[in-house]
């Protein structure tokens, strides 16, 4: 059984699909590509698909992952052409790797989100940002299935900063950039929620609802400070055998052969 790791995007109006939408959506995809999937035992055999740690409805994403069990060996690169060419426009499979590591999920441990506020100047934004980031704790509420919960959203924030908007941005408003980079930690801290930290410290309020897109995901490299691309592992484990031919040419080399 050969597995296949993924990562998709949600853009334009797809961002708004639910994880249940794009579960459909794909599980389509595979069918009108004749993937030859691997089905899971029982009484109701489903495909092996594994989704992992999906962005919530309403928020865009260049970073989302899942895997796929194959009962036939596929290329992996063929295999993203033709499932890419079964989504719609906006549901992108952007790369596909042979899994050759174990723990995908446990490699996603953070990641960088943008948020787009349209109608706040940028010089506001930063004196957010910069209350935020000096406040020990910052106590949000969320409403859950269990009820109102509240928790810290600083503990989870590593990193927040404001940036200048693109030059090509349509309309002449004020608007704000917000770069973050939150960890996946329990109760997840989500881009709303740091939203609501910031109204909380600052009383920051877009007059709109933020456009937010999740830029990557991946390990935290507690090092750099950086999100890592959570495939690299299945890549580089891939290291290709020297040839047959070079290996002789090597043998027969005289001691010596190629210095100066």
């Amino acid at each position: 059984m050969q597995r296949i790791r993924l990562r998709y995007t949600k853009r334009g109006r797809l961002r708004f699909t639910s994880h249940r939408d794009f579960q459909r959506a794909f599980e389509r995809a595979l069918r009108r590509a004749d993937v030859p999937m691997a089905y899971s035992a029982g009484f109701t055999p489903h495909p092996k698909v594994s989704y992992a740690n999906a962005a919530p409805t309403g928020t865009g994403s260049e970073a989302e992952f899942l895997e796929i069990a194959l009962a036939e060996a596929r290329d992996p690169d063929t295999l993203r052409e033709l499932l890419d060419e079964s989504l719609p426009a906006g549901l992108d499979i952007v790369d596909a790797v042979e899994a050759r590591t174990s723990g995908l999920a446990d490699r996603l441990t953070a990641s960088v989100w943008e948020l787009r506020l349209d109608g706040v100047e940028p010089r506001r934004a930063e004196e957010a940002v910069k209350a935020f980031l000096t406040a020990g704790s910052v106590e949000v509420e969320r409403r859950t299935k269990n009820g109102l919960r509240t928790f810290d959203a600083r503990s989870a924030v590593v990193t927040l900063e404001s940036a200048p908007p693109p030059a090509d941005r349509p309309g002449d408003g004020p608007c704000a950039i917000l770069r973050l980079v939150v960890r996946h930690a329990t109760p997840a801290v989500r881009p709303d929620d740091v939203l609501s930290g910031l109204r909380a410290v600052a009383d920051l309020a877009p007059p709109v609802p933020a456009a937010v897109t999740r830029l990557a995901q991946g390990l935290f490299d507690e090092e750099t400070g950086t999100v890592t691309d959570p495939l690299a592992p299945d890549r580089e484990a891939v290291r290709p055998a020297p040839s047959t031919a070079a290996v002789l040419a090597a043998a027969k080399a005289p001691e010596g052969a190629g210095s100066a």
